[in-house]
């Protein structure tokens, strides 16, 4: 799980700048819109509570699930917007 600046163009629901991936997805998945949806992040929450002590984390934020640590703070580089 990682957080950008959210993005002002989302539609209704207010983008809290946070994207949750599984780690699996390939480049090829990942190129493709449609693969994705925008869910409110306490929807997400509910899914998986061991989230929820890090969404307060500021822009630029990226943590990894480590077998027997849970989310672990890791490096993060910004996907190219351009």
């Amino acid at each position: 799980m990682y957080r950008e600046a959210p993005d002002g163009k989302s539609s209704n629901t207010a983008d809290s700048g946070w994207r949750f991936f599984a780690g699996d997805e390939s480049d090829e998945y990942c190129s493709v819109p449609a693969n994705f949806e925008i869910y409110d992040v306490n929807t997400i929450a509910n899914y998986d509570a061991e989230i929820k002590p890090h969404l307060h984390a500021e822009v630029g934020s990226a943590f990894s699930r480590e077998a027997d640590v849970g989310f672990v703070r890791v490096p993060f580089d910004p996907p190219n917007e351009h």
